[in-house]
């Protein structure tokens, strides 16, 4: 998709003109929050506002009729994308966009239009089975639709979340590949979360318990997934091994939740450990 992103940078023009198509395209939001933020990390928030907006303004139709998470993936990948701009650390980046995508969460915007009430009413009536499991949780003093506005809510908030960082992904692939060539290989296999911002989730997910913030718990573990992704890359990549050794790993983990949790705590040891740097000393 190189040749996209090249024509896409040769101006204002074509920038515009891609995100809008792309946005109002269903499906294809995700190309919109790309461009969106290939434009925000070569040439800074001010000089991007009209490609942001393009994308922006589709999406928020899309909003109108009932769908969020075009125009809450393009903002969160533009705020992701201004975070790795200044600070030129995809750790801060990731958890300032986990921040965002919980206070999405809290807020209530992936919650139905009309809440869940119609939604549920809708699954009893099709399903005696759901039908009773609810009057069962009725019976033991649980509101069944803020569990449902909850779960709705969490799993699209995280589904936005892994899509933005997705996107952005591909925008600094491009930018690497226009202007940098391996450049994004070699940052994202650096990626790694240090003690202090290991820290810092431990504490919002503290803050989160503490004041059942639900949006917290679900959100802020993506940081350290992808920390622990970019971990086996980097592992991959010094250790020279076979592609197909990565294909193995990504099958494994989108169809086992243990491998999930492998790379969860692989993550947290290697903010401690350094694994990446004690393999690079031992070759």
């Amino acid at each position: 998709m190189l040749p996209v992103a090249r024509w896409i940078m040769r101006g204002t023009p074509q920038a515009v003109a891609g995100a809008a198509a792309a946005t109002l395209v269903p499906w294809l939001f995700w190309l919109g929050a790309a461009i969106a933020g290939l434009v925000t990390l070569r040439r800074g928030l001010a000089p991007a506002l009209p490609v942001i907006v393009a994308a922006a303004v589709p999406a928020g139709w899309w909003w109108t009729r009932g769908d969020v998470i075009p125009l809450a993936c393009i903002l969160l990948v533009t705020l992701m994308a201004v975070v790795l701009r200044s600070r030129l650390r995809w750790s801060e980046t990731l958890i300032v966009g986990a921040l965002a995508g919980a206070a999405m969460i809290q807020l209530g915007i992936f919650v139905p239009p009309g809440g869940t009430g119609p939604l549920l009413e809708q699954l009893r009536q099709g399903s005696p089975e759901f039908a009773s499991m609810l009057d069962e949780l009725s019976r033991q003093g649980l509101e069944t639709e803020r569990l449902a506005e909850m779960l709705i809510g969490g799993v699209t908030g995280l589904i936005v979340l892994l899509a933005s960082v997705a996107c952005l992904a591909l925008a600094r692939s491009w930018q690497a590949g226009l202007y940098n060539p391996g450049g994004f290989r070699e940052e994202f296999q650096a990626l790694r979360l240090v003690p202090r911002e290991l820290l810092v989730l431990m504490a919002f997910l503290v803050i989160g318990t503490v004041l059942v913030l639900p949006g917290l718990g679900l959100m802020l573990w993506v940081p350290l997934l992808v920390a622990g992704i970019a971990l086996v890359h980097g592992v991959i990549g010094l250790k020279g091994m076979n592609g197909l050794w990565l294909v193995a790993f990504y099958v494994l983990l989108i169809t086992t939740w243990p491998m999930i949790l492998i790379v969860l705590l692989a993550a947290l040891i290697d903010a401690f450990a350094d694994i990446r740097g004690r393999l690079g000393r031992s070759d």
